[in-house]
């Protein structure tokens, strides 16, 4: 029997809301996507939801979920950002991700205003992070290591606790800078050294234009089984964002930095021949994640989007189904209105290949899509649904493996000798 290797090809945010201006259609179903329609024609096609309907996720908890990890492995994207730059990492340590910010006071507190530069201040960003490096509280020792226009990792040695609530909430670009808080008693001692941390960098950074220093996705590194002790299968995951790239390191997947410029449709392109390179190298699993719709609905303007998915999907025109099972997805809902990060919106979802079943959507969007044989699907059931489609499921009943949640037919097997 031949089992398939799977491709996912993840359009970030590629989900909205529907639009007036778009003739009360979302930014990819007024698009026009003929490639990504004839995919949908000729295969299965349905919605899915990375956390639960309503759930708006962040990047790093939504492909957590679709590559088939759980909440309770989810070791903090802090984590995730050490791993994606080539930091060590240890379980003996807690990681959060800092970032300069400047505030100003009022009447009920601290204010945050803004962000450096990335270019502009990018000397005095590092140079102030650097001058809060190696703060001692209470046993717990905070150095940082700067990444870029201010921010950096954070790793808390002499015993803290990751448990703790962040100081930037990150939902605005103007907003209070918050009282770091304990989600568990024993995390007490850690929020309290994080408060005390804080008003330090602000004594030390008085005067300066940017005089705190936020900090947020708190985290550990957590021993969960790799990639292929899950899922039986091997192979890369190639994205720009450090992050994502970390997260595929936590998981034994190789990471591939792969640029996103100012050519988005050159950028997929390079990315479906990247697929096509892995899978000729025997790779059962590649994943390539592009964001570039993402960051059209953060323009907040729906024809922006609409150009963008049009311009993307000129890349999709030639894809490996006929050697591979090819799913063609995003993690999350972008919407180019209203003035929210990301929402809970249904997802478009659509595998091809050999095997798989042809349904009656021919359109890619979100209402057609919810149409398909598949039908409304949570981050957790993708991995199952593409390997049902390479003939790879586990048979449930049978044990062949010690790893924990293993759901794909194994690749590592122990015989008796």
């Amino acid at each position: 029997m031949k089992l398939h290797p799977i491709v996912v090809i993840l359009l970030d945010g590629v989900a909205d809301r529907a639009h007036d201006e778009l003739g009360g259609k979302t930014g990819v179903e007024a698009a026009r996507t003929p490639n990504l329609d004839r995919l949908c024609a000729s295969g299965s096609c349905g919605v899915i939801y990375a956390v639960g309907p309503g759930r708006a996720p962040s990047s790093e908890v939504a492909h957590w979920s679709m590559l088939g990890y759980r909440p309770d492995e989810f070791p903090g994207r802090a984590v995730f950002e050490a791993l994606g730059r080539g930091q060590e990492v240890s379980a003996e340590h807690v990681f959060a991700y800092a970032a300069l910010r400047p505030a100003e006071r009022r009447d009920d507190g601290w204010w945050l205003t803004g962000r450096p530069h990335p270019v502009d201040d990018a000397g005095e960003a590092e140079r102030l992070v650097n001058s809060c490096d190696g703060i001692e509280i209470d046993g717990l020792t905070f150095s940082l290591r700067h990444v870029w226009r201010g921010e950096a990792v954070l790793r808390i040695s002499g015993g803290a606790d990751e448990r703790v609530t962040d100081s930037d909430a990150f939902f605005r670009a103007r907003h209070p800078l918050l009282r770091p808080q304990a989600l568990v008693p024993e995390a007490e001692r850690t929020a309290r050294a994080a408060e005390k941390w804080t008003r330090e960098v602000m004594r030390r950074l008085e005067g300066e234009r940017f005089n705190v220093i936020t900090l947020k996705w708190w985290g550990r590194p957590r021993d969960v089984p790799t990639f292929e002790q899950r899922h039986g299968l091997r192979g890369t995951f190639a994205a720009e964002s450090a992050f994502l790239r970390g997260l595929a390191c936590a998981i034994a997947l190789e990471a591939i930095e792969a640029a996103e410029t100012d050519d988005p449709a050159r950028d997929l392109l390079d990315r479906v021949e990247l697929a096509r390179a892995r899978l000729d190298a025997g790779d059962t699993f590649v994943f390539v994640h592009q964001k570039s719709a993402d960051a059209a609905g953060h323009t907040k303007d729906p024809r922006r989007k609409q150009e963008m998915l049009e311009t993307m999907d000129a890349a999709l025109g030639d894809l490996p189904t006929d050697r591979a099972i090819v799913c063609v997805t995003g993690d999350h809902a972008t919407p180019a209105f209203p003035e929210v990060i990301h929402s809970g919106d249904p997802v478009p979802f659509v595998v091809a290949g050999p095997g798989v079943r042809a349904d009656r959507v021919r359109e890619f969007g979100e209402s057609t899509c919810a149409d398909g044989i598949l039908g409304h699907l949570r981050g957790p059931d993708m991995m199952p649904v593409l390997l049902n489609a390479a003939d790879r499921p586990l048979f449930l009943g049978s044990r062949p493996t010690p790893f924990d949640g293993a759901d794909g037919y194994p690749s590592i097997l122990e015989p008796l000798v």
